[in-house]
């Protein structure tokens, strides 16, 4: 759905399923080892902290209850981009802001303005769901980048579907602190995955799929905008597009540091 007039990651079908889940347990499911399909609220480590919430500039000093889509973090030369789906930022006109690891209306590692954005040519002429990948540059702070304060996961492309289990972790639009789920995707097309996780809807669009290694593989979002239901996402497979997309993303950061 254009995110001019529609909540990303909509209808919601499903309330979320929320376990409370003992520390060692999250530990496995990052490590990709279970438990599978079990959607519980996250708990804070140096890897959720990468993830964080997208708002808009007018809601900087108001966070609670603004955020309206996910984007995360991945590893760039000047430590500054932000991975998420092209949906969600396609056809935003206001200044954007994002706040990695958020929680109950608070940032704790800063709000980060967001600067230029990056649409696949595929998205930006045609909205075709196998491009719904977008990058953002985030601005600096005192000459660091939003890398320096949480790290960052590295984007890779060409991997495998399902090879490895992946988790998923993101923003409901209706809470204030992520939620998590780690299955294995499956092949949906050539161009498309999709992963059954109970309760992923408003508000998750542009999750990361990250593997065991530490890689993102996918972001919430291509066929139907993420998904029809919230118990079954979709990502679009990375390949050369998605590569060239980060590739310039990274080089335009560069350039302007150069400039």
């Amino acid at each position: 759905m254009p995110p001019t007039t529609h909540t990303p990651r909509l209808p919601l079908y499903a309330a979320a399923v929320l376990l409370a889940v003992p520390s060692a347990s999250v530990a496995a499911a990052d490590a990709g080892t279970g438990p599978f399909a079990v959607t519980f609220t996250a708990v804070a480590t140096t890897q959720s902290a990468r993830v964080g919430a997208l708002f808009p500039d007018s809601r900087r000093a108001r966070l609670r209850g603004g955020h309206f889509c996910t984007a995360s973090v991945v590893h760039s030369a000047r430590h500054d981009l932000i991975v998420t789906a092209a949906h969600c930022l396609n056809g935003k006109s206001e200044r954007l802001v994002f706040a990695p690891g958020y929680r109950d209306g608070v940032a704790p590692y800063g709000v980060w303005t967001v600067g230029r954005w990056f649409l696949a040519d595929g998205w930006a002429k045609g909205r075709d769901e196998d491009s719904d990948v977008a990058f953002a540059v985030v601005e600096r702070k005192g000459g660091k980048g939003v890398e320096d304060a949480v790290g960052g996961e590295r984007f890779v492309t060409g991997t495998a579907t399902g090879a490895t289990a992946v988790t998923v972790t993101g923003y409901l639009n209706s809470r204030e602190r992520p939620v998590s789920c780690t299955n294995k995707p499956r092949p949906h097309t050539r161009t498309q995955q999709r992963l059954r996780c109970p309760g992923f809807g408003g508000g998750t669009s542009g999750s990361p799929w990250v593997n065991g290694d530490g890689q993102v593989v996918g972001v919430l979002g291509g066929h139907d905008n993420g998904g029809s239901t919230a118990d079954v996402s979709y990502s679009v497979v990375f390949g050369a597009e998605a590569g060239e997309l980060y590739r310039e993303a990274e080089n335009h950061s560069a350039d302007s540091a150069s400039n």
